[in-house]
């Protein structure tokens, strides 16, 4: 079957018929390759960010298979890597952007207007600026509001393109109550409010194509029930809508699949969480959208990290690595679990397991990967992989401690190469060092 997408885009869905060993529907961090990964660190230094294109368009392809009548957009605040923007374009994705600075991350990758969507969430100023700017060079991109107040914003800057409007469908799903929207009243009109919104919209102008609700990040199999009702109260929506303002291009039902980020969890059932999405949106003279980020890069990447410094404190022995909550976030932003595999302790020679905190080196207590997790004994200089870091790893990077961010790397087929170099303290402090010597310039009497 080939399937052709908005744009032109066009992959052939075969090739996903291959047996399930070829395909598998979670990559564990067993599965990487120990002195392949040892070689990357070599020649690229560490913290080093991995994402494998290949697995991408694999996860991608399975999901296509799953909704094979949906209109596929990725999250690009998943993992907005420019070369990644390219590969899950060029697989069929369109692409979904929550700020500015993505939507000029998505053209620039190749993107037409017509397969990108941008999300405003309490928009500042200069982003619905940027916007509106890109959509009178790209009038077939849509913009999602979730605020009447940022319909207004819109209409004072000239937009009266394709509108989609954000609802809160008062249910919510996800990992962590951090990421848990459906419900939270910061995101999307009350649904029971949409209808006048839009027939509001469309009588100023609008070109009114559709409505969105997201109802959380990581949702896994057993919360299927939420996701259903979800979904269910998205369809009556979108016949309300259709009967008081016109059909609807799309339905937008968001993403949110969960990937097993424990060894022992099972992963997501995709096949039954797209059944479960078709039967309870119901009938409606409209496209089903989905937007999944994580479930197409998380198990496509890992973080390596160098042991800089084993002790042996009063109840644990901790284990410091050069990488910390600067480079990945999630452990203690959301209290999240990353599989870690010793990579170098893969050589063969038998090590005893003890019980390890691996630490990174930010002056925080919350900066650690694990708690006295069972691994073998670290020694100073081994390598240490971190498993499913290829969603919301280098997107929630920072330089907090003045610490510059990591290099990435991408690999597909045979092929390694550097998609992002590694910051210096230079490019940290560098726009001080610009304000300084532009007031230098500016005041050449002061010399300050």
């Amino acid at each position: 079957m080939v399937n052709q997408s908005a744009d032109g885009v066009v992959s052939d869905t075969n090739s996903g018929d291959a047996d399930s060993n070829e395909n598998p529907a979670v990559r564990r961090l067993d599965d990487w390759n120990a002195e392949e990964l040892q070689a990357l660190v070599d020649d690229n230094g560490s913290p080093l960010y991995v994402l494998d294109l290949d697995r991408v368009r694999e996860n991608y392809r399975r999901l296509d298979q799953a909704f094979p009548d949906a209109e596929i957009l990725y999250a690009v605040k998943a993992n907005a890597l420019g070369t990644l923007l390219e590969t899950i374009h060029e697989a069929g994705a369109g692409l979904e952007c929550a700020s500015a600075g993505e939507v000029t991350r998505a053209l620039a990758a190749g993107a037409p207007g017509s397969a990108v969507r941008y999300t405003a969430v309490n928009p500042p100023a200069r982003d619905l600026d940027v916007v509106v700017d890109a959509w009178e060079d790209h009038p077939d991109l849509t913009i999602t509001a979730g605020a009447e107040d940022t319909i207004d914003r819109l209409a004072d800057r000239g937009y009266d393109g394709r509108l989609c409007l954000r609802v809160n469908p008062g249910i919510g799903a996800g990992h962590h109550e951090k990421v848990r929207t459906g419900a939270a009243a910061k995101f999307g009109v009350p649904a029971e409010r949409a209808v006048d919104v839009l027939a509001d919209a469309a009588d100023r102008g609008f070109d009114v194509v559709g409505i969105h609700a997201h109802v959380g990040s990581g949702v896994q199999s057993e919360q299927l029930d939420a996701h259903r009702e979800f979904v269910s109260r998205m369809g009556d929506l979108a016949r309300d809508v259709a009967d008081a303002v016109g059909d609807l291009e799309f339905v937008d039902v968001g993403g949110g699949f969960g990937v097993p980020y424990r060894e022992d969890e099972d992963p997501l059932d995709l096949d039954a969480v797209a059944e479960a999405t078709r039967d309870a949106i119901g009938d409606i003279d409209a496209t089903l959208s989905i937007e999944p980020g994580r479930y197409v890069v998380a198990d496509a990447g890992v973080l390596l990290t160098d042991v800089n410094t084993v002790k042996e404190a009063r109840e644990t022995t901790v284990v410091g690595v050069d990488a910390g909550m600067t480079t990945l976030a999630r452990p203690a932003m959301y209290g999240s679990y990353h599989p870690i595999r010793n990579l170098t302790a893969d050589d063969g020679a038998a090590r005893e397991t003890v019980p390890q905190t691996i630490a990174g080196p930010i002056c925080e207590s919350g900066d650690v990967f694990c708690t006295d997790r069972e691994l073998p004994a670290s020694e100073r200089g081994d390598v240490l992989a971190i498993g499913n870091a290829g969603a919301y790893g280098y997107e929630m990077a920072n330089q907090y401690n003045t610490r510059p961010r990591p290099a990435s790397v991408v690999l597909e087929g045979d092929e390694v190469r550097l998609a992002r170099r590694r910051e210096t303290i230079d490019d940290v402090t560098r726009l001080e060092t610009d304000r300084r010597r532009s007031d230098r310039d500016s005041n050449p009497e002061t010399g300050r």
